[in-house]
């Protein structure tokens, strides 16, 4: 039997925009020709895979649809959910469907996630097929590359048949924990998974089994049409906000972990999608783009809806002007060389893959007092993204009016 994937799709995406009201949901960002939806899709087109199912809500079923188009997928199923109810309910009432078998492998993706290296996660789901029962449940896990914040953890320990049973979860440790986490051994928990569709349901019986009775009641009420089912809002309005990590993983005594050494991020802040554009800039570079000023260059490698972004180069001894702007914010990656960078009232030296956040209407300036050249990669976000918007205080080449 074929595996099923199912792809949670009902994220806002609201940590990367300062104003929540006009913020694109980050699983349809266009970067350039892509997108992390689309990326998901290209994931499960490989010959173990069932057609796909997508959970996702209302307000995003017309962009779903496109990316569904885009990548030339013509069978498919979309579970909409009436409210949002965290990922507990999603995944169970996706999985209720009567399209997929009683004891069908499911495997769950979120929309949002970068994933490289594809042919060493499907091996790792090849060897791990036959390991499924009516009650474990396969998490994910990430070999960490820095000790990271933004994820959460989990320890494990071995088993006979090379099984990896999870003893622990940590959620979003400190730098310092985190540290520490990383020398035992712990992986990050990606939030992708891997069952049997009875085995969900069992897991749900027996921790929550009222958001199984109110999801059942959402499917059976539901109404079906043009690959789509809309859930009962009533029934499903019922069941309690709870996330699957809270809901069943913490709770389950059959939590097993796939490790991964592979490259995977969930481009949840702006530092992790400059690194993108940074591996990639060869894709983004176009010399047409490139504009000199008398402390370097700058390069536009790509404007997106209401970002913009650039590579800065810096030459020794080069001092951009003392500055702020109106209409948007700023994130630098430092790529190369030890600027020194001032942000208001404070200045700060800073050095290869570190990061600076520049808010609208500070106050800031990049120097370089060092012979090597610096490069930031920066990304603007605004509505307004011109060069007009700079208001200079202080410059060394005197374009203060």
């Amino acid at each position: 039997m074929k595996i099923r994937p199912v792809i949670l799709c009902g994220g806002a995406g609201t940590r990367l925009w300062e104003d929540k009201k006009h913020h694109q949901p980050k699983q349809f960002i266009d970067f350039g020709g892509w997108s992390l939806m689309q990326k998901t899709l290209e994931r499960v087109k490989n010959i173990i895979f069932d057609y796909p199912i997508i959970s996702t809500n209302n307000k995003y079923l017309s962009q779903v649809k496109k990316s569904l188009k885009k990548s030339n997928i013509n069978k498919y199923k979309i579970v909409l959910e009436p409210i949002k109810k965290n990922t507990a309910p999603a995944i169970l009432s996706s999985a209720l469907i009567n399209d997929i078998p009683y004891n069908q492998p499911l495997i769950y993706f979120s929309a949002d996630h970068l994933l490289e290296k594809n042919s060493v996660f499907i091996n790792a789901i090849k060897r791990t097929s036959s390991k499924l029962n009516d009650k474990n449940i396969f998490i994910f896990g990430i070999k960490p590359t820095s000790p990271s914040i933004e994820y959460g953890y989990f320890l494990t320990k071995k088993l006979k048949n090379n099984i990896n049973k999870v003893l622990k979860f940590i959620e979003k440790p400190s730098s310092l924990k985190a540290k520490k986490l990383i020398k035992s051994n712990c992986y990050w928990n990606s939030g992708m998974f891997f069952l049997r569709k009875d085995s969900l349901i069992n897991n749900f019986k027996e921790y929550h089994p009222n958001t199984l009775k109110n999801c059942k009641q959402s499917i059976i009420k539901s109404k079906y049409r043009k690959h789509t089912y809309y859930l009962n809002k009533f029934a499903f309005n019922k069941c309690v906000e709870k996330s699957f990590d809270y809901a069943i993983l913490e709770k389950s005594n059959d939590i097993n972990a796939i490790k991964l050494n592979i490259p995977w991020t969930d481009l949840g802040n702006w530092t992790e999608i400059s690194k993108v554009f940074v591996k990639n800039k060869s894709k983004y570079f176009n010399k047409k783009n490139i504009f000199y000023r008398p402390w370097g260059s700058y390069t536009n490698l790509f404007k997106g809806k209401n970002f913009l972004v650039k590579e800065l180069k810096v030459k020794s001894k080069g001092i951009l002007s003392l500055q702020k702007h109106h209409h948007r914010s700023e994130h630098w990656l430092i790529t190369e060389g030890k600027p020194m960078i001032t942000l208001n009232k404070k200045k700060t030296l800073k050095i290869k893959n570190e990061s600076m956040y520049i808010p609208k209407g500070a106050i800031h300036r990049i120097e370089n007092p060092f012979k090597k050249t610096v490069k930031i990669l920066e990304i603007q976000k605004g509505f307004i993204l011109k060069e007009t918007d700079i208001v200079r205080y202080q410059d060394i080449y005197g374009r203060v009016k």
